[in-house]
């Protein structure tokens, strides 16, 4: 099996095609890049900016460059040596325009009579034999269908008519109603859609590739990469969703010949990946949590905690535990009640419960869950676990969860493989796209895959997670920023400097919740944080993430119910900064003050991100400052060759001055190029420690093996804020275990005893290698 060094994530769309990436690949060969890491590229929704709604998986997206992009892109890197890695999404297609998904057209053209009924994980006996489509903006616009060229049309929306349906004179009503499917006001999904989607999004409809005929049909081009040497390995979508996440990866492993695999998962703090699964790991968002939190404050935590509960007008900060509770609560009975009742009608009426009964009994649990699935018999006690709390949270349901429990551990049960696949999607929306908008007391904390609650990891426990992973997971993809992350890197790394300063947070804020005032204190928290992280940025950037953010919370404002007076008052507050020189100055000055410990907190995660175990991902254009919010923002396009240019002059040999992005670019390549060519220092995980007065500031570690075999050095600077503050490195000092050269600078340092106030005099990290093979 061929693996990586490193990836470079590439966002393949209209606007930039295979083949443009591929003209980019010596740009990511010189970078000092392994392989190139591409964005779904089978054929989506026309227009699509990211590729996950998939319409027709038999061949590469033409919009994207077509099969003979990917020929050409494949062929850039072989010539490079560079190897490819796509992302495929294996759980849903996209359904949103009916007509260009071949499979859900001939679904709802002939119903249960269509070869691809099997694809679709339809519950036939609810839509009374019909596919129920909520597309409507009311139950109103029945009145607006219309027949035309062999087709009911309503509005742009076009379906298709089975045979013998429609004869001259019968009304557009008359032949909706003797279709395969149903037209329905898009309110009334939550509650009443009968095919799985992926989390409420009715517009991608989940398939059911745990049958061989559907997964042979929907993973045929993706075989014919790997029969034609196109592509190396694959980045799973989504995993979570399947009935059988295992057989599937089993399956998928056959179909490449044992290729490189990675499954988009999110491990729960102690959770580990089920050791059935035939992959290496997952695509990082385990690692970014671990980087983020060794360079938060734990001093911070009180202060912010208390900043919080005054927001909240409380005693105390939120309780998150609690808060999830509820949001997951909110979400079983709302926009994924479709779900939870589906899985309450499985239950046997044997079982003496009622639907209504078994559906609130079903969401608590779901809401008690700890992990987003379990993986059975894997996960077996984190069920049982979960059924507990439902009880003990809801005495009244006790009854009802001792029934459930064991249909919910027997896999063979369709309610216990149904249920899997239901409760990820309650956390994700839950968690991810409610309560991280709620939980606001340090943006950094709620980002995807980490636990809010843990506020920051000490160097110690930071080593000790390293050492784990080296051991477990060496080939596990790690990660700073991806197309899901709420804050991209380096603004998590400005607004991780604030849990340093939180006295000046609070009279920052305070300042400007008096100059631009929102009524939803908590959310003032969130918003102000994101502007700073994010500056300088357009005015319609900060709108967009105002607006998503406000809804997502779903507190003051909703999607599906827009309070206009509020985000008014939203979008007032964020036009301020643009037209109020009072509010852009408090801004700019704080922005001012922690830039530099920011851009110290950029380069170190960056550094400690490359170089630790695992396989190193740069999201496309991070090697600059990666500043983006979440989606669309963080998809925006990229200059290129403004960072050729600048990887160019690093060549030539001009060291770009510290703070600046240029110092990062030159971080990121010099340890791309390390790890791809000297793969030796990189074959173990030896924690460096440091001593003197700003010892707890260093974060140390030797790539080298544990016998004794120098390898790569990294050291990076923790919480710049409080060293400054403290008088700097002064006597503090660290033990090489060679004479040894920084890559950065090209210092030498002799074996032995070094000051850190020598090795980090230029940048706030350096990447040292042995000299001369290390001998001292």
């Amino acid at each position: 099996m061929r693996t990586p060094a490193s990836t470079y994530r590439l966002q393949i769309r209209k606007s930039f095609t295979l083949f443009d990436a591929a003209e980019k690949v010596p740009y990511l060969k010189s970078l000092g890049v392994d392989w190139v890491y591409l964005s779904p590229i089978l054929t989506a929704e026309q227009g699509s900016d990211h590729g996950y709604d998939v319409t027709d998986p038999s061949a590469v997206d033409p919009e994207r460059g077509g099969p003979e992009g990917l020929l050409a892109l494949s062929k850039a890197a072989r010539e490079h040596g560079m190897g490819v890695l796509v992302d495929i999404v294996p759980n849903h297609v996209g359904v949103a325009t009916p007509v260009q998904n071949p499979w859900w057209w001939s679904l709802l053209k002939e119903g249960r009579g269509s070869r691809y009924a099997e694809a679709f994980d339809v519950d036939w006996d609810l839509g009374g034999g019909k596919v129920r489509l909520p597309m409507l903006g009311s139950d109103a616009d029945l009145d607006k269908l219309e027949v035309k060229d062999g087709e009911l049309r309503c509005y742009d929306h076009r379906f298709p008519l089975a045979e013998g349906t429609y004869s001259d004179g019968d009304s557009p009503q008359e032949v909706h109603s003797r279709q395969h499917y149903q037209l329905m006001d898009w309110r009334r999904a939550d509650a009443e859609l009968n095919y799985r989607r992926f989390f409420a999004v009715t517009t991608l409809a989940g398939i059911r590739v745990e049958t061989p005929a559907v997964f042979e049909e929907a993973h045929a081009e993706v075989g014919r990469w790997f029969t034609e040497g196109l592509v190396d390995g694959l980045r799973v979508d989504h995993p979570d969703g399947l009935a059988d996440p295992a057989g599937y990866l089993r399956w998928l492993k056959d179909l490449t010949g044992g290729a490189y695999v990675l499954v988009e998962k999110i491990l729960e703090p102690g959770e580990v990946l089920p050791g059935d699964f035939a992959c290496e790991g997952t695509t990082g968002y385990d690692a970014l949590a671990d980087v983020d939190r060794v360079f938060v404050d734990p001093a911070g935590e009180q202060p912010l905690d208390a900043l919080d509960a005054a927001l909240r007008g409380a005693p105390e900060a939120a309780d998150y535990a609690e808060m999830i509770r509820g949001t997951k609560r909110m979400i079983a009975d709302g926009i994924l009640r479709s779900e939870v009742l589906r899985l309450a009608r499985l239950v046997p009426e044997s079982n003496g419960l009622a639907v209504e009964e078994a559906a609130d009994a079903l969401a608590e649990v779901i809401a008690s869950f700890p992990v987003y699935r379990s993986y059975l018999p894997t996960g077996a006690e984190v069920l049982k676990e979960a059924c507990e709390s439902a009880a003990e949270h809801r005495p009244d349901l006790a009854v009802a969860v001792g029934t459930l429990l064991p249909l919910l551990l027997d896999p063979a049960n369709p309610i216990a493989v149904r249920f899997q696949q239901t409760s990820g999607m309650v956390m994700a929306k839950g968690v991810e796209d409610t309560a991280f908008y709620r939980y606001t007391r340090l943006g950094t904390l709620t980002e995807v895959g980490a636990e809010p609650t843990e506020f920051a990891v000490s160097p110690e426990e930071f080593h000790h997670r390293m050492r784990r992973r080296q051991d477990e997971l060496p080939l596990s993809m790690t990660t700073m920023s991806t197309h899901d992350t709420k804050r991209s890197e380096d603004a998590r790394a400005r607004i991780s400097v604030i849990a340093e300063l939180p006295g000046e947070w609070a009279a920052t804020l305070d300042t400007l919740r008096k100059l631009a005032p929102i009524p939803d204190g908590p959310y003032e928290n969130l918003l102000w944080q994101a502007i700073v992280g994010a500056w300088p940025a357009s005015r319609e950037r900060l709108q967009g993430y105002a607006e998503k953010a406000a809804r997502e919370a779903g507190n003051s404002t909703k999607w599906t119910d827009p309070d206009e007076d509020f985000e008014s008052r939203v979008k007032a507050a964020v036009d301020a900064v643009f037209d109020d020189a009072g509010v852009a100055r408090v801004v700019e000055d704080f922005v001012a003050r922690i830039d530099a410990f920011a851009a110290s907190n950029s380069l170190s995660a960056k550094l400690v991100q490359l170089t630790m175990p695992g396989v190193p991902d740069v999201y496309q254009g991070s090697e600059f400052w990666e500043r983006s919010l979440t989606d669309p923002d963080n998809r925006r396009p990229v200059d290129f060759a403004l960072r050729e240019a600048e990887l160019a002059k690093i060549d030539a040999g001009t060291l770009p001055e510290a703070g600046t992005e240029a110092s990062k670019l030159l971080a990121t390549t010099r340890a791309l190029r390390l790890k791809r060519d000297r793969p030796e220092l990189f074959e173990g995980y030896v924690p460096v420690t440091a001593s003197g007065a700003a010892a707890g500031h260093v974060l140390a570690f030797s790539r080298g093996a544990a016998a004794g075999t120098p390898g790569a050095v990294t050291l990076a600077t923790r919480l710049p804020a409080g060293l400054a503050a403290d008088g700097g490195w002064r006597d503090t000092a660290v033990e090489l275990p060679a004479a040894m050269r920084d890559e950065l600078t090209g210092a030498e340092f002799g074996a032995g005893t070094v000051l850190v106030a020598d090795v980090l005099g230029t940048y706030p990290v350096a990447l040292l290698v042995p000299v001369d093979g290390g001998n001292a």
